[in-house]
């Protein structure tokens, strides 16, 4: 994690930040292109030749999970049905070779983490034998063959870490074969691992397998080589992955969920051998779970970003407890590149980093200067997210329309995004210079901050700026559009939405500036803007558990003559 700030996380640093997006093709497409190619050689006979080794008679010790599971979710097991977001899986029909599975429901199932749901339940009795059931229905499925389908490197890493932590569930049987094919699979696993992680691309992904790969080294006999490498090789992957701030560089809040749970998980690791972690496993834990809190809205609940759920306070506190550290949501990130302005019961979350290029991501958005707000536990101000649920009907080109510039609440010029969304999920050209400067001051707090994205296009540049007074009653915006290279084009169309949270309600005022928005069971917001028409359009918005729900839209549009223009905008608590 280099040059990791030492202020508080609280502590808002005034002052200027530029910060420059990666180029987005290169060395990142050819190391992509290698990673295919290895893959494909899990498939041939040398690669099972390694995998081939004693196995362990026996695990050292077993650890904690520190992340509680959900007992809903593990009653509904127990009764036959794995619920993620959204999706199902009869227990009984399950072949673990299920080609319908979204991207995140097969992870959800290849590294077993419902395990810590059935788990949840604390009654061994009746969880083991289901447990038990799908091992067995894994085994046959890709106890011996090594495919993409089951054997990436995040699912391989973080299936060690549920399969230790929850060996009484999966290993109580009384039959030797059985256990001797779990034990065999983990011991596999772990030198799969071993093979194929030098070669995976730097991220969220490489972190779980080398967490994996330690986790073995920890908890196997004869395992202390092993251990010592995964602690290098571990130590480099966070390095890569994690920003200075906290974040990680494909700037998912879900992914970083999902790493701070494993790293949380090895964390226990260390601690079943009375051994001390290592300083960057802590370290990781602390920063992440402060820059993981300081995109929660004030229900608790994630803010939706990189086409991740608005994950439930549960599961949210859930992983801030396991990660086992004492922190303040983190208000000022330059790196992870989500900006927090808080006063009074106000909260805005904005997106005020650089696009993630060159990072492997299922959904990436092209999001930069929208912001979500929230007052108290209501939410006012969202954007459409979720667009990696995968539950139907958010699929095929639903899905694609919400990675969109227009699926959040931001400016869009000309109807198009400000950075260019790839096929693969990744995002391309568009957004390369980002500036950002932060002001405190008795009148309250002030981000401005400016991106590139439609300069090469349009000769436009999109800058915003953000008040939120010190009572927190009132944010008034500003959105400028100025000349910047190239010529702009005498009119240039341009559309600022503002996405509603479910439950509010727009009513137009008489003179078409402002609307009045009602929260079910909350106050009540005044919306006005100058210079330009205000329309009220439908919108959606994709919840934790990936259903959609239909909702309004505040829509600004104009058009932008060659010398810019200027939009000024307010959003005003009434009552």
């Amino acid at each position: 994690m280099r040059n990791a700030p030492t202020a508080d996380s609280d502590r808002i640093i005034v002052g200027k930040h530029h910060v420059r997006a990666p180029a987005p093709a290169g060395p990142a497409f050819i190391q992509q292109l290698l990673d295919r190619l290895h893959r494909l050689t899990w498939q041939t006979p040398i690669h099972g030749l390694r995998l081939r080794g004693r196995y362990p008679l026996k695990l050292l010790t077993v650890p904690d999970d520190p992340i509680r599971g959900d007992v809903v979710r593990g009653r509904e097991i127990l009764d036959g049905i794995i619920r993620w977001h959204g999706e199902t899986q009869k227990v009984a029909d399950c072949s673990f070779l299920e080609d319908s599975w979204s991207p995140g429901l097969s992870a959800h199932m290849q590294s077993f983490a419902w395990l810590r749901d059935l788990g949840a339940l604390n009654d061994r009795l009746a969880a083991a034998p289901l447990a038990e059931y799908l091992m067995r229905a894994w085994l046959i499925a890709h106890g011996d063959v090594v495919s993409d389908q089951a054997w990436r490197g995040d699912f391989a890493g973080r299936r060690i870490l549920f399969w230790t932590a929850y060996a009484p569930l999966i290993l109580s049987s009384a039959d030797i074969v059985y256990r001797s094919s779990v034990l065999n699979a983990l011991g596999r696993t772990a030198r799969h691992l071993e093979q194929s992680v030098g070669r995976m691309p730097a991220g969220t992904a490489a972190v779980e397998a080398w967490a994996g790969i330690v986790a073995a080294g920890l908890l196997m006999p004869g395992g202390e080589g092993r251990r010592i490498a995964g602690e290098a090789g571990l130590a480099d992957a966070v390095e890569q992955c994690f920003t200075s701030d906290g974040g990680v560089l494909c700037r998912s809040p879900a992914r970083l969920m999902d790493c701070l749970s494993s790293l949380a998980m090895l964390q226990k690791c260390y601690e079943a051998r009375r051994a001390a972690p290592e300083p960057i496993v802590t370290e990781a834990l602390t920063r992440g779970a402060a820059a993981l809190m300081g995109v929660t809205l004030g229900d608790g609940q994630l803010s939706s970003w990189q086409g991740g759920l608005p994950l439930s306070k549960p599961d949210v506190d859930a992983v801030l407890r396991g990660c086992g550290v004492r922190a303040r949501p983190l208000q000022q990130a330059v790196d992870w590149g989500y900006q927090r302005l808080a006063q009074g019961s106000t909260l805005v979350v904005v997106d005020a980093g650089a696009p993630p290029l060159n990072q492997p991501l299922p959904m990436g958005c092209a999001s930069t200067l929208a912001f979500e707000l929230s007052d108290g536990k209501k939410r006012l101000i969202v954007n459409c997210g979720g667009a990696e649920a995968g539950a139907p009907p958010v699929a095929g080109a639903l899905a694609q329309a919400l990675r969109t510039t227009a699926a959040h609440s931001t400016l869009t010029l000309a109807d198009s995004n400000l950075t260019a969304l790839l096929p693969n999920g990744g995002l391309g050209k568009g957004v390369t210079e980002i500036e950002v400067d932060w002001q405190n001051d008795e009148a309250g707090l002030r981000l401005d901050a400016s991106h590139d994205g439609y300069v090469k296009r349009f000769g436009l540049r999109h800058a915003r700026s953000l008040t939120l007074s010190a009572v927190g009653k009132e944010l008034r915006g500003q959105d400028r559009l100025e000349p910047r290279g190239r010529r702009a084009a005498p009119q240039t169309g341009f559309a600022i939405r503002f996405h509603l949270a479910q439950g509010v309600e727009a009513t137009p005022t008489a003179d078409g500036k402002g609307a009045l928005l009602r929260i079910a069971g909350g106050p009540l917001w005044q919306f006005r803007c100058e210079g330009s028409a205000l329309m009220i359009e439908d919108s959606l918005w994709i919840d934790a558990e990936g259903q959609l729900h239909p909702t309004q839209q505040l829509v600004i549009s104009g058009e932008a003559p060659a010398q810019g223009a200027s939009i000024n905008w307010a959003l005003r608590r009434a009552a």
